[in-house]
């Protein structure tokens, strides 16, 4: 998509070219017919490199090109209004340019309030030291969690205070919904009980961008088509505690070391099966991890999640997600295919399908 419209900036750029060219006679253009100043001319040509300067500032992605886009804009507009026969079908180029422009200025915007956010908590775990874990530190562990963290491959690492995710994957609203594709990066912190989501999608061939903001129990989704309009919001103590869920279910799938934590309380085990509490800031959970004789975690299993019911109304759904798909990431075994998966009383809906692409642990800055 990007390449397209970079292939269609360049002709435009080129267009706007010749009417420097026509003006200063440097070629002959019959198919100009109106007449062209000098001084139009030059303002062609500064159209031409501004569309040009643009690409360029697309490609290093830095975000002066919005500024520098708009101005190229504005003085290609006035200048087609100027030479209307000859170059009046310019003005849809810009007027799809246009969109884009006001799309990305949107999403800039957007990201930036979730960069903020994980800029802020990256300071509050600034020198924040780290041992290794130790076989000492799974002695009071189910014997199926432990078996699970040393399977994983964290035996002898640092132990974990933040983790940094990248997905891709689908989502859908129900079972009768498109798929929608999507991309996510995530950051969770330990210390301060922070889990910060965002997910760029496609809706009707429309960018929607999602924000999903957890702290200390504390949490919102922000859901944006062109990142500027909110198509959906959620707060509330509903939210509080379906995303105190999710952020133990991050824990456990993809940050097998943080199952270490003292606010888990194992209550007790059937099999394969552990049964656990989870508690942060007066919320509390309740989970069952189901693991396989290899040691693999393969299921995570809530009662404690909310979701969308009858009338609109937000009530408890059974909510799990099974694992599948172990491979060494970063240097760990870790799940990297997952669903999401709320069984409601008439009908299973798998909402979600995650593929990880990347993780890494203990970052001291936000990577760009």
């Amino acid at each position: 998509m990007r390449t397209i419209l970079y292939i269609v900036l360049f002709f435009h750029s080129v267009f706007h070219l010749l009417g420097f060219l026509k003006a200063f006679d440097l070629v002959k253009l019959d198919q100009l017919t109106t007449f062209i100043s000098r001084k139009k001319g030059v303002m062609w040509l500064v159209a031409s490199v501004l569309f040009f300067v643009t690409i360029i500032l697309m490609v290093l992605t830095l975000k002066i090109w919005i500024v520098v886009s708009v101005a190229a804009i504005i003085v290609s507009q006035f200048l087609i209004f100027t030479t209307w026969h000859d170059s009046k079908n310019g003005t849809f180029i810009n007027v799809l340019f246009l969109m884009f422009v006001i799309s990305g200025w949107g999403k800039l915007n957007f990201k930036e309030k979730y960069t903020n956010e994980v800029e802020a908590a990256m300071k509050e775990t600034e020198g924040f030291i780290h041992s290794n874990l130790e076989e000492s530190d799974l002695s009071n562990l189910p014997e199926p969690v432990r078996k699970y963290i040393i399977y994983a491959g964290c035996l002898g690492k640092p132990k974990v205070y933040n983790f940094k995710i990248n997905f891709d994957g689908k989502i859908r609203k129900n079972n009768e919904s498109e798929w929608m594709p999507f991309s996510s990066e995530q950051y969770n912190f330990l210390g301060n009980s922070t889990r910060l989501f965002f997910m760029n999608a496609t809706m009707m061939k429309l960018p929607v961008a999602g924000f999903h903001c957890f702290k200390n129990g504390d949490a919102f989704m922000d859901i944006r088509l062109l990142s500027l309009f909110k198509v959906q919001y959620q707060s509330g103590r509903e939210m509080d505690i379906a995303e105190t869920v999710t952020f133990f279910n991050d824990m456990c799938c993809m940050a097998p070391a943080t199952l270490i934590d003292k606010r888990i309380e194992w209550k007790y085990s059937e099999g394969d099966s552990v049964f656990a509490k989870f508690t942060n800031n007066g919320i509390t959970i309740e989970a069952v991890l189901v693991f396989n004789k290899v040691g693999e975690l393969t299921n995570f299993i809530s009662d404690d999640r909310f979701a969308t019911a009858d009338a609109g109304q937000m009530r408890k759904i059974p909510w799990s997600t099974p694992l599948k798909n172990y491979k060494s990431v970063d240097g760990f075994k870790l799940a990297t295919d997952a669903e999401t998966i709320y069984a409601y009383p008439d009908s299973e809906l798998v909402y979600g399908t995650f593929q990880l692409k990347g993780i890494k642990y203990n970052s001291n800055r936000m990577e760009r």
